[in-house]
Parts: C-alpha cells; sequence; structure tokens
C-alpha cells in the first residue's frame, strides 16, 4: 500500500463490540486475568502493553517498512532506551551538527555508564571511517540535521557501520517516513519524536523506535521499555494516532510551502545564507534527491546580521511563533544558538524555521515584512 493508504488502515482499531469508527481510548491501568491465571487479551498492565500504544507501534513500523515498532514517551526517552541497550565501554559515533540534547545525554548521562562519543562531519562518509574504534556499536546519524540541514548520505554510512559490526541508526525525525525512509537504504533502527510531525499539532509528547529486524535487540527493548516504564499515556498513544491518519497530505503540504519559502528567502538581499535541501544550490542536493521522497518542511536561514538582528526579526513576524518545536500545523521560527547554550557551534545569525500550513503567499509577505523593517 501507499503511504496514505497506510496512515489510514495502519491506525484502526477494530472494535468488534461497538463497530466504533474512531478507535477508543483504553484508559485502563490493569486487565482481567482468567482463573487459571492467564490473560485472554493478552494485555496484563498498561506499562507492559496496551490496545492503543500496540496500535500505535505497529502503525509506525508500518510507515517506516519495519519489522517492530517501539513507543515511548518522548523522543530523548526512545534514544535513552537505545543507548541503555548498549554495554559499557561501547563507542558511539554522532553527527557534529545534531539535535544538541543528543550529545549532551551522552556526554552529561551515558559517559557515566562508560559509553564513548566521538562528534564527525557526516557530510563525508570517510569521516565515520576514521573515528571508527574496535568498539564502535553504534553509528547515530541525523538526516537532514538540525538545525544547519547537513545532509548524510546513509546507504554510505551504513556499509561503513555494517564492514565494523556496527549498529547504523537514523534520526527522522525532521523528514518523517513522508520523506525518507533510512530502513529501505539499509539503516537497521529509526528514531522519532512522534511529538513533531507524527502528531502534527503540538499538543503530545512521544517518541518510537522502529527496527528493521525483530532480533534479540528488539527483545532487549522491549524488556527496557517495560521495566523502565518511560511509554506514553494511552491518550498520548490516540493522539499520535489520530496524527498519522493525515500526516501524508500534512507533511507533503508543508513540504511544498517550505520549498517555496526557501526560493524567496535565498534571492533576498537581508538573507546571507539559506539551508534547504530541496535547494540546488545546497551542498548535499545530489545526495538529498537521492535518498529522499520529499525535501521535508524545515529550513533554516542566516540572516545579514550578528545575533541581536536574527533574534529581532523574530518578534517582527507575525505567522511565525517563537517557539520550540517542530512539525505542527502552525510555522515557527527560533533564534537556536540561544537555546543551545554558550557551546553551541550554530552561527549566531541563524533562525530555525518550521513551515506550517498557512498561505505561502501570507507566510512570503510576512518574511518580506519582517526583513523591511
Amino acid at each position: 500500500m501507499r503511504i496514505e493508504t497506510l496512515a489510514i488502515t495502519s491506525t484502526r482499531f477494530e472494535d468488534k463490540n461497538a463497530g466504533s469508527v474512531a478507535s477508543p481510548i483504553f484508559l485502563s491501568t490493569t486487565f482481567e486475568r482468567e482463573t487459571d491465571g492467564s490473560y485472554a487479551n493478552g494485555y496484563i498492565y498498561t506499562r507492559a502493553d496496551n490496545p492503543n500504544r500496540q496500535t500505535l507501534e505497529k502503525s509506525i513500523a508500518s510507515l517506516e517498512n519495519g519489522a517492530v515498532g517501539f513507543a515511548f514517551a518522548s523522543g530523548m526517552q526512545a534514544t535513552t532506551a537505545l543507548f541503555q541497550s548498549l554495554e559499557p565501554g561501547n563507542h558511539i559515533i554522532t553527527p557534529n551538527d545534531a539535535y544538541f540534547a543528543t550529545n549532551v545525554l551522552i556526554q552529561e548521562v551515558f559517559s557515566r555508564w562508560g559509553l564513548e562519543m566521538t562528534m564527525v562531519d557526516m557530510t563525508n562518509p570517510e569521516n565515520i571511517r576514521a573515528a571508527i574504534r574496535p568498539n564502535t556499536r553504534l553509528v547515530w546519524i541525523e538526516t537532514p540535521s538540525n538545525p544547519q540541514l547537513k545532509i548524510s548520505d546513509i546507504t554510505a554510512i551504513a556499509a561503513i557501520a555494517h564492514e565494523n559490526d556496527a549498529l547504523c541508526v537514523v534520526d527522522n525525525t525532521w523528514a518523517s517516513p513522508v520523506g525518507q525512509q533510512p530502513l529501505n537504504l539499509d539503516a537497521d533502527i529509526v528514531m522519532h519524536s512522534t511529538t513533531k510531525y507524527f502528531g502534527g499539532h503540538s499538543d503530545v509528547l512521544g517518541g518510537a523506535l522502529v527496527l528493521k529486524k525483530d532480533n534479540e535487540l528488539a527483545q532487549k527493548l522491549r524488556d527496557i521499555q517495560k521495566l523502565t516504564g518511560g511509554v506514553p499515556s494511552p491518550f498520548d498513544c490516540w493522539l499520535i494516532t489520530r496524527g498519522i491518519k493525515t500526516l501524508p497530505l500534512r507533511v507533503k503540504a508543508q513540504t511544498e510551502n517550505a520549498y517555496k519559502l526557501s526560493l524567496f528567502l535565498e534571492n533576498h538581499p537581508e538573507i546571507e545564507a539559506v539551508h534547504y535541501p530541496g535547494l540546488p544550490s545546497h551542498p548535499q542536493y545530489a545526495i538529498a534527491k537521492k535518498q529522499m521522497l520529499g525535501f521535508g518542511a524545515m529550513l533554516s536561514v542566516q540572516v545579514k546580521g550578528n545575533e541581536q538582528k536574527a533574534m529581532e526579526i523574530t518578534g517582527k513576524l507575525k505567522l511565525f511563533t517563537t517557539a520550540t518545536s517542530l512539525g505542527g500545523v502552525e510555522s515557527l521560527v527560533e533564534h537556536r544558538k540561544s537555546v543551545e547554550g554558550i557551546h553551541s557551534s550554530t552561527p549566531e545569525n541563524l533562525l530555525r524555521v518550521s513551515v506550517g500550513l498557512e498561505n505561502i503567499d501570507d507566510m512570503i509577505e510576512d518574511w518580506n515584512n519582517a526583513l523591511a523593517l
């Protein structure tokens, strides 16, 4: 099935008792046992499993063409669970331009567990090869990267990882399965902050892992998920599942808006640079065109001027709310370096933009007015 059809069929819950078209919400924390101690319907306790979570996990796995999915209470919890599946002394390679909290998590939490990390520029796969150690067990890719939208060649990096008995994991949050399917490009695992495009309405927190194979690692993640308990509530699962139904339509419309906005900003005299993988001027445009199904709805711009000038523009925009997050139906803008802190390598004049579903002509007019003042 095509992704638009999968988004509908994979989120359908068969309610034989009521025959409802919309999925019910199973708020129960516990489930009835039979007199012999068994569980006729397979559910014991919501921390272990729940009908709403099971529907969500199966849906996300099908959208990413994976064998098994795991839903978590946030994207960071999904990332944490994967790192917890590693052994003390294991080595991880991560991008030097990525969601800042991923690397901070390793440095400030998992370094105490004995995990080691090397950050490299992943736009050149040979940098990964040079960083490989005998104890390297995981290569973490983020493409497009946050916030500079650098593109990494998933297939080439996966080959290097596999040659060295390491897993290739892709944070696919920015692209979504509508724009990119890493498991089809030889990656082993996909991570999502389902808070973003899956939920799509800035009202629910969630994360997910999807594995290409239902193997020993999958069982380890099941145990971590159940024992640590960092799972989404039934209502959170229901909200994200509802968001999935319109995911393909929303992301395609947002991507079209982002492309048109990037073209306008690239030619504006007050803009120093536009980072968007759909522009032929992007340094990794050829790779993006090869591996992406759509270029996504995220872009970043560097204004002419300093940090103060960039932050002033966020206050002049009327349709772009100054807020942290992305992937919702409303457009957002953020001065990223001030969020990441003093150790951030993000340019001080860079604004991260999440493009929503407003009319593109209104968006362009909004930016034109903000840049003219």
